[in-house]
């Protein structure tokens, strides 16, 4: 292994030789994901080449005697043709297992393991009214009953009617009570003057956990925190198996203190949001609730560069909800994994009227995953462009610019910060 001439992100053709059990039913040639700045120049004995692309020979090769395979890309994104099949040979052909998923088991298995770990007590939830944490909530909520309590932090950079909007949703669609928490001034007395995004995360992430435990507190025999921690979270956030980089401290992994009162409850931390979505419908949570677009808890903190203030943050809420509202109206929502707007600490000349303009700059930014490991840009209707365009600078006060970002990731993140 040694670095490569040219990195590898992205979209890459890849060619079988028809020697490779893990391709086996699988067409010769197919578009797989790549991400990596090293290429493999020689194979150990034993070990034979069974797929390449044009900056990597040797992307695939196996010693079926010794029972080792070796694949440069990723067979386990959606963006890797025939990845399943890949896997499916992978699991069945040559490891022997016995495919016995399902969501209602899983379900049923998860409930029976919180009943056991909670025992009599009460457990708090962090609920944000994204689908990991509904989720979660529903878990706890079938194994326990009323001895869980439903927290919604409002920390000040949430998204336009947010807490108003999760808080329906719970009582009404859901049947769960929830309390709000008023924590705007709080959470932004910490964040002032921090450009760091892992700092912000930090914060976030430790603040999160104080409220909980202080709103615990109040509660009869409190003694465990749920929430909708997933396998993604852990892995950019901590070294999981063997040497790898953290990519960024997800706010309840990364970000959590290191002494904490309440013992962690995390039903979902081995799976990935397409299959929290299929857990989700297995317990009947609403469409509206189960498709949402994925929103990261530390919200416009890590989608505001540079240091977070109300003005700015009153700007970005407009301008999200304008585009949410559009893409909504075009019929683009449901088939994308996720769209938002990012506010840029810079700002560029302009002209509005007659008036000379100094304003700020609104990035648009739209995916399309499955389990947000890997995304590329979703190529939105033109004439959708257009209209969230002109109506973020014709109804924004604050922007007079509006760039569409398209990076893929790899090499980039889903959020910018």
């Amino acid at each position: 292994m040694r670095p490569a001439p040219r990195r590898s992100y992205g979209r890459a053709e890849l060619e079988h030789n028809g020697n490779g059990r893990l391709f086996s039913g699988v067409p010769e040639r197919f578009r797989a994901w790549a991400s990596h700045g090293d290429l493999v120049h020689a194979l150990p004995d034993g070990f034979h080449r069974t797929a390449g692309t044009r900056q990597a020979r040797i992307a695939a090769f196996e010693s079926p005697e010794r029972r080792l395979y070796g694949l440069q890309f990723h067979p386990e994104v959606v963006h890797t043709e025939h990845g399943a099949a890949i896997l499916r040979n992978f699991a069945f052909e040559v490891c022997g297992a016995r495919g016995g998923w399902s969501p209602r088991s899983h379900a049923e298995r998860t409930i029976a393991a919180i009943r056991a770990q909670v025992g009599d007590g009460q457990v708090v939830c962090g609920a944000s009214g994204g689908v990991d944490s509904t989720v979660t909530a529903m878990l706890v909520h079938r194994a326990i009953g009323e001895r869980l309590h439903c927290i919604f932090v409002d920390n000040g950079v949430l998204r336009k009617d947010e807490a108003e909007s999760v808080r329906s949703s719970f009582e009404e669609a859901l049947g769960i009570p929830l309390q709000v928490v008023d924590a705007r001034e709080r959470f932004l007395t910490r964040l002032k003057g921090v450009r760091s995004p892992e700092r912000k995360r930090k914060i976030i992430g430790r603040e999160f956990i104080r409220v909980f435990e202080e709103a615990s507190r109040e509660l009869p025999d409190v003694r465990f925190l749920a929430q909708g921690t997933l396998y993604p979270d852990v892995i950019e956030s901590v070294s999981v198996k063997g040497p790898s980089a953290v990519i960024k401290s997800h706010h309840n992994v990364g970000g959590l203190p290191k002494r904490m009162r309440l013992k962690l409850i995390e039903p979902l931390r081995e799976l990935f949001k397409d299959e929290v979505r299929v857990l989700g419908r297995q317990l009947g949570a609403p469409d509206g609730l189960v498709g949402r677009h994925p929103f990261p808890g530390p919200g416009l903190a890590v989608r505001m560069l540079g240091t977070v203030e109300k003005d700015g943050l009153d700007v970005l809420r407009e301008a999200d909800a304008i585009l949410e509202e559009e893409i909504r109206s075009a019929g683009c929502y449901d088939r994308i994994w996720q769209a938002f707007v990012v506010l840029l600490p810079l700002r560029t000349v302009g002209v509005m009227g007659d008036a000379r303009t100094y304003e700020r700059v609104a990035v648009i930014r739209a995916v399309e995953s499955r389990d947000g490991m890997t995304a590329d840009w979703a190529a939105l209707p033109h004439e959708l462009l257009v209209r969230v365009s002109n109506r973020i600078t014709g109804e924004v006060r604050g922007v007079n610019r509006v760039v569409l970002d398209i990076t893929s990731k790899p090499p980039g993140t889903i959020e910018w910060e």
